[in-house]
């Protein structure tokens, strides 16, 4: 089982590594395969309350996760350096 940190950082890489519109939960899922589905949507949770990541709900049972702007634009300038 994975630790909270490293949960988090999973997620964050995934979703960095993700298109700028983000990714389903579904696909979020298949990107962190060593979490359960508990985990991930726990610490999405966690994270969009926090307004870490942004949830949007597109149409009945699809949710997108996606990074805010203003981190999508940090993590790109990171690794431009």
């Amino acid at each position: 089982m994975a630790r909270k940190g490293a949960t988090t950082e999973l997620i964050l890489d995934a979703l960095t590594s993700a298109k700028a519109g983000g990714c389903s939960l579904e696909e979020l899922m298949s990107a962190c395969s060593g979490l359960t589905w508990n985990q991930v949507f726990l610490e999405v949770d966690r994270l969009s309350r926090d307004n870490v990541v942004m949830l949007t709900h597109n149409k009945p049972g699809v949710y997108c996760v996606r990074l805010p702007k203003s981190l999508n634009s940090a993590s790109a300038a990171a690794d431009r350096r």
